[in-house]
């Protein structure tokens, strides 16, 4: 028996959408469909907050640690999906971008349910449950395949917000820049 397999807005964004700078990457996520092909059916979130982790000499990001069997996938190429488990429990995902070899990534923190999730997208571990992303997809190529993210809807998504991050108060001067994006008044934001 042959599995058909819903269709999903546009086309996956291609590599040189990620090869960018990572604030310009964090900002232009905004409104764009983070897309799983489950089992269950495509589950789809519109991406309404992120945060930016601009490579190793961001002491708030992974890859000041170093390149590391768990940061290898941040370190490029970009495009990819670099996604790890916090307290044991929760998974998070991260777009990598950039050139290879600088270790930048953007943060998924919450998204707008706009098909088949299994539960709200406002935190990176709840999004992460809620589309069934889990340390599997670690590694996954986002311009094809099973997770992708997709153009959404042409036009502006509103005004955008600019927040230090959340949860990276060891990072010092670091945790005070603003690199955290929202779209002003969703609803659907982890933490405005």
């Amino acid at each position: 028996m042959r599995e058909t397999v819903e269709p999903v807005p546009g086309d996956p964004l291609g590599r040189p959408f990620y090869d960018r700078d990572t604030c310009v990457v964090a900002r232009e996520l905004l409104g764009k469909l983070l897309v799983h092909r489950t089992e269950g059916g495509p589950r789809i979130g519109r991406i309404v907050e992120v945060e930016a982790y601009l490579g190793a000499h961001d002491k708030a990001s992974h890859s000041s640690r170093g390149l590391t069997p768990r940061t290898r996938i941040m370190f490029g190429p970009p495009g990819f999906a670099y996604v790890y488990l916090i307290y044991g429990m929760y998974s998070c995902m991260n777009v990598v971008t950039e050139a290879e070899g600088h270790g930048a990534a953007v943060l998924i923190r919450a998204v707008q349910p706009v098909r088949n999730l299994l539960g709200p997208g406002n935190g990176p571990g709840r999004l992460c449950r809620a589309l069934e992303i889990d340390r599997s997809s670690n590694g996954k190529d986002l311009t094809e395949g099973t997770l992708t993210i997709c153009p959404g809807d042409p036009g502006p998504v509103g005004p955008v917000v600019r927040r230090p991050r959340i949860g990276v108060d060891y990072a010092g001067a670091w945790a005070r820049r603003l690199l955290r994006f929202y779209l002003r008044g969703n609803p659907h934001v982890s933490r405005p």
